[in-house]
């Protein structure tokens, strides 16, 4: 049993250039824990958002940043039932919250903040903070699940319940995106209205036979032009918003009467002036998506065995690149998911 990891640490300022690689040492395994070797893990915007200080400027360093991960079960405490050595498992992003009502006390319980994250060889979980990975699926795949697959599955699924023949919008092309992008139209039978300022990722998204697909920068009001796909022009029934301050009021705008927008993301800011008279007016919904429980990430695995859905990866790094994978990510140019290859 190894009595030291190797892990990317944050430490001082919040910045990525503060980013390093350290020998660390490794605890006594607790009874209710198990001892997993990473094998890869996958960001996501709130990692950026965190190593930059954005997400939570008060979160002590040093951080081992990153709240995906899967691997190989090395061992297990006392009391664990549920998995044993060998056993092929993926992180939940929340460690203590594994059904009902949202609370603080479960919330508390993320991964890459305010618990130490998984961009490391080998660490320690709680027993309900794992689920065995689908077996069809690579490491680097399984990665990609615990929060943006399992963000769209919620917003879609869980609170969303998406009927076959819905029209969803999405924006951009990133990893909650497009998952849902592969979830409404592999799962659910929905149509797909999807934006990007990128030609190259539109075409690449054409496989899945969109509804319509909208140049953002040659169509700045893709909400008129997002309606106008829908049949009659009654607007969108589902957005998944990801942009936040500068996206919301023309998801909103997209919306048929008794629509709903998911808001899960903040790329273009937290902060915006709401017009509330549309939400009132149209009776619209207006939900708030947190990634999701144990128990919905074990439904949404069954249902992407059922289909074979394969996440689709558009880029990977090694450990020691983690610097690299996380402007690549700020960059933004990327399809689906970034990986980091722990065990390269």
């Amino acid at each position: 049993m190894p009595m030291t990891c190797l892990a990317i640490q944050l430490e001082g300022a919040f910045h990525v250039g503060n980013l390093v690689l350290r020998e660390l040492p490794l605890g006594e395994l607790a009874p209710h824990h198990v001892r997993v070797a990473i094998r890869a893990a996958s960001l996501n915007f709130r990692d950026l958002l965190m190593v930059r200080g954005v997400y939570n400027p008060k979160q002590p360093t040093p951080l081992i940043p990153c709240s995906d991960g899967a691997g190989e079960v090395l061992a297990v405490g006392a009391n664990v039932r549920a998995f044993k050595v060998g056993d092929r498992v993926t992180t939940c992003f929340f460690q203590d919250f594994c059904s009902g009502e949202a609370t603080r006390e479960k919330m508390s319980t993320s991964l890459g903040g305010p618990i130490q994250g998984t961009l490391r060889t080998v660490c320690d979980f709680l027993e309900t903070g794992l689920v065995h990975t689908p077996s069809y699926l690579t490491d680097g795949e399984a990665a990609t699940l615990p929060c943006a697959a399992l963000t769209a599955w919620n917003a879609l699924v869980e609170q969303g319940n998406v009927k076959p023949g819905q029209t969803i919008l999405l924006q951009g092309t990133g990893g909650v995106s497009i998952a849902a992008l592969q979830i409404a139209r592999e799962l659910l039978g929905a149509q797909v209205i999807l934006l990007s300022r990128s030609a190259e990722k539109l075409r690449l998204a054409s496989a899945y036979r969109l509804l319509g697909a909208i140049d953002t920068g040659a169509t700045p009001d893709w909400s008129k032009a997002a309606r106008a796909l829908t049949p009659g022009g009654r607007g969108v029934d589902h957005v998944v918003d990801v942009g936040g301050a500068d996206t919301l009021q023309q998801s909103i705008r997209a919306l048929r009467p008794g629509g709903t927008v998911s808001v899960i993301g903040v790329l273009s800011g937290a902060k915006t002036e709401l017009q509330l008279t549309p939400m009132l007016m149209q009776n619209l919904r207006l939900q708030g998506v947190l990634v999701g429980t144990r128990e919905m990430q074990l439904r949404m695995n069954a249902a992407y065995t059922s289909a074979a859905i394969k996440p689709i990866i558009s880029q990977q790094f090694s450990l020691a690149e983690a610097r690299q994978a996380f402007a690549a990510l700020a960059l933004g140019a990327h399809f689906g998911k970034v990986v980091i290859r722990v065990d390269a």
